[in-house]
This record gives structure tokens, sequence and C-alpha cells, in this order.
């Protein structure tokens, strides 16, 4: 059945204000009409030095939340990620039945609901800026006989959702949004739903994993082909809950086969700290003379880990120590030292695997010798922001030779970060991962770095200012 894609949505009105946030245990971290908040880097006193933890996985984090809902029985969930965005995911399993307790940090309780026993929310599912739970959810709803409205901040209103509504529809969900699919969405979830066969025109983790969650409920078996293998943290919290999910590799590409209406078993989960968020206090160590950091329990899902291999052909002092399996995930601790950098091409291949790095990467690539370029990135073109566009002008405004070729960065090093001249004031887009880069930029550019609004970095990183600021010795990061 097509999706159905309206200007405007019939039915209850919409309201597109804060709805669902009173549901959040900590504080939602950042109100999109609040005054921006600026902030600005430049050089540390010194050295960055010592063992550090970044945040809980957010990808994992997301479907901790939604598969301990969707189980039988109780779920522990230990490290969670509590920036904005998991926050408005559990909001939204709260809203839609399930029983979500915060029992400390990081310390989280689900009671699940069962396989198809979501019930229908009484109120707008607001998402923040959070498309990675705004999408995944729209799976999870087109398996339950069910009317939800979904909306966003202007950043996740801005960011097309046909990618997931187009397939989920041959499910028998109806879905309408505005004009270019975009939210806010109402669905119709399926009564009798089917199972998908479904080829994903480009790789995307979100995509797939959307389809496999409508899957769930579906009799028979879902299948999904990627065209290149893209993060699986979905196959494997099926698996840790007690689903048949089967993998391989042909020549359509990969196959994810999921068995349909199994009995998912509440199961404990120990979060690992996120690789994406690794990369922040990675890359200020590689750019400040002297430094020498280490992050611990980091997540090296090999899906995960396309910056540190590419880090390592740059030549960076980037090596892992304790490696080992915690929850099915393998993870590690990651130790960076400072040293020169030369510029690489990266495959376009490579891409699913850091997607959300090559802002920083670009950072880095600047202050690098010679010429890095990164191939096939139109990916990034719908994230939170234009990405592509937003990290070339990142790099741009202070002074960073850059060029975008097609769908590839093409970023020419000034032999290291001192060379960098900054003094540039980046527009961030509500872009958290694009503020981030901006300001380890901005503490190794010969001129601080300013960037608009701060506030969205905590939908990810909660405390990044702090801890940077904690590794340098001082106030690297503060105030304009």
């Amino acid at each position: 059945m097509p999706a159905v894609r309206r200007r405007g949505i019939k039915g209850p009105a919409i309201a597109t204000g804060r709805q669902g946030v009173s549901n959040a245990d900590p504080a939602m971290a950042h109100d999109p009409d609040a005054v921006p908040r600026p902030l600005r880097a430049g050089h540390p006193a010194g050295a960055l030095t010592g063992r550090f933890a970044v945040p809980g996985d957010k990808s994992i984090s997301h479907r901790a939340l939604m598969f301990g809902a969707l189980a039988v029985g109780t779920t522990e969930i230990t490290g969670l990620l509590e920036g904005e965005d998991v926050l408005r995911t559990a909001a939204a399993m709260r809203a839609l039945g399930a029983t979500v307790e915060r029992l400390g940090e990081g310390s989280w309780r689900v009671a699940g609901r069962g396989v198809g026993g979501l019930a229908e929310p009484a109120d707008v599912l607001d998402m923040g800026n959070s498309g990675t739970a705004a999408r995944l959810l729209c799976g999870l709803l087109a398996g339950h006989p069910l009317f939800a409205v979904m909306t966003g901040d202007a950043s996740l209103r801005r960011r097309p959702m046909l990618r997931v509504t187009e397939p989920l529809s041959a499910t028998g969900a109806l879905f309408w949004t505005r004009e270019g699919g975009r939210l806010p969405l109402a669905v119709q979830g399926a009564r009798h739903p089917l199972p998908l066969d479904y080829r994903l025109p480009v790789a995307s983790a979100q995509v797939k994993s959307a389809c496999l969650l409508a899957g769930l409920c579906a009799p028979g078996t879902t299948r999904v082909v990627e065209p290149e293998r893209t993060r699986d943290h979905t196959e494997n919290m099926l698996r840790h809950f007690g689903a048949t999910v089967r993998v391989a590799d042909t020549a359509e590409g990969r196959v994810i086969e999921l068995e349909g209406q199994p009995e998912l078993a509440a199961a404990p989960i120990l979060v690992p700290g996120d690789p994406s968020s690794a990369a922040f206090l990675i890359a200020a160590a590689l750019i400040v003379p002297g430094s020498r950091v280490t992050v611990a329990h980091v997540g090296l899902n090999p899906l995960r880990t396309g910056l540190f291999a590419t880090l390592r052909e740059m030549g960076a002092r980037l090596t892992v120590e304790n490696a080992r399996v915690e929850g099915g995930e393998p993870v590690g601790d990651l130790i960076a030292e400072c040293g020169p950098l030369s510029g690489v091409e990266v495959p376009p291949g490579r891409a699913p695997s850091m997607i959300d790095e090559y802002p920083v990467l670009a950072v880095l690539a600047a202050a690098a010798r010679g010429t890095t370029r990164m191939r096939g990135l139109a990916e990034l073109r719908v994230k939170e922001s234009d990405r592509l566009a937003a990290t070339a002008a990142m790099l741009a405004a202070n002074g960073a030779r850059v060029a975008i070729e097609g769908d590839d960065l093409v970023v020419e090093g000034m032999g290291e970060a001192a060379a960098i001249p900054g003094g540039g004031t980046v527009a961030t887009h509500m872009d958290h991962r694009i503020a981030m880069s901006a300001l380890i930029m901005g503490l190794g550019a010969r001129v601080p770095v300013l960037v608009d609004d701060s506030g969205f970095i905590d939908t990810s990183f909660p405390g990044f200012a702090a801890l940077l600021n904690r590794a340098a010795g001082g106030e690297a990061l503060g105030p304009p």
C-alpha cells in the first residue's frame, strides 16, 4: 500500500511544541527556543592528559530502550546515554505504555509490553533533534495497530522521512507527512502487518533497523538487503533478546532475515562508550602538542570504527588496550598521542562505518600534511544539517583549504593544527557534531574559534566542554 503524503495532516490537531518533555527523568538538555549559547575554543594551557570515559553509545542506547519496551519482563540498562536524543526515546516508550524508570546515573529499568503490545499514545511524540529515534520509531509504530503523531524540533522537521515511510508502507501501515516527507508525521499502524522484502537503495542503518523493527510484528520472514554493511547493533540486540536473525553476504549484498513475531525476553544491557563521542577527545589529543589521553570502555564494533582505521592510515598514534567483549559488543581502551598526520584517500565503502565522524576527520585533515579526499558522502546531506556543506563551511570560515567535488570532500592539509588560521565563527545549524568539531579545531588553530550555539551538543555528549577542560587542565572552552 503506497505511503500517503499531504501538505497538512487531517485528523487530530498537531502541536509542534514540547510535548513529552516531562516524561524524561533529567530535564531535557536544550530548549530549541532558548537563547543560543555561543562557545569559544582556544589553545589549552598545556597538553591534554589523563584517563577519561565518554557517554554511552547513542545508537545502542536508543535500541536498548526500544527493545526493552518490546520485551517480556524487565530489562536493566547500565551506562545509558542521558543526552536529550535518548531521553526523547525514553519519553516515547513511556507514552507507548512501557514502564521506564531512571534508577541513577546511567542506570535505567524498562518493563516491556511484548512484541505487538504497545499502546496508542495520548499525545504527540516529540522526538526533539533525534533523526535516529524518529526513523526507528516509524518502524516500531508501523507494526502496531495504533494511531500516532510524531514531531521534532526545527532541525528534525527539515529532515526527510520518505526513506523509511516508503518501504514501511508495504507492511500495510499508512503515513501522512508534510510536503517532501517531513515531520510532523502521522501513522496508522497495520492491523495485520506484512513482512517486508526490501533492498536498500543506499546503505543506511536507520532504514534497515526501521524495517526490522516493523518485521517483529509480522508473521513470516522479513528480509532486508543492504548494498554495503552498516552498523549492526539492531541485529546484535535482536539476538540478545532472543529473536532469530540470519545474516549472509551474497552477490546481491548483505542479506538480513528476521523471523517475525518472536517473544523477546528481557535481558541486561551494558552500554559501551560511544566511539563517535570518543572521536572528539581523540582528535583533540592528536592535534594538541604533547597530549596523551586514554578513553576507557569504548565500543569497537568493526562497523563503527572506520575513523580509527583512517586515523592509523594517516599515521596517528592510536592504540587499543584491554580489548574484550561485553554484552555482545567488542570494547576496549583507546590511547591517543599527538603526532604528525598525513593526508589519505578515504574510500566510499568506509562511509557507513564512520558517517558521523567526517566533520572531525575534516579538522584533522586540515592539520595533516598533504591532501585528504573523503569519497562518497551523499548520506551527509541528510543529517542534522546538510553536514557535507556545513563541514566545508566550518573549515572555510577558519582559513582551511577545502572543496566539495560531487559527493567528495577534499581538504588540503596545512601541515599542523597551528597553521590553521582560525578566528572564524561557525554556523552550527543546530548540528551537535559540527559544533564539537569546530571547537576541537579551535584547540589547535592559531586564533580561537567561535561556534554560534553549543546547546545542541548535549543531545549526544552531555558535559563535553567540562570534560575537554578537565583534560586540558584549564578553561580551553568557554564563553566568548
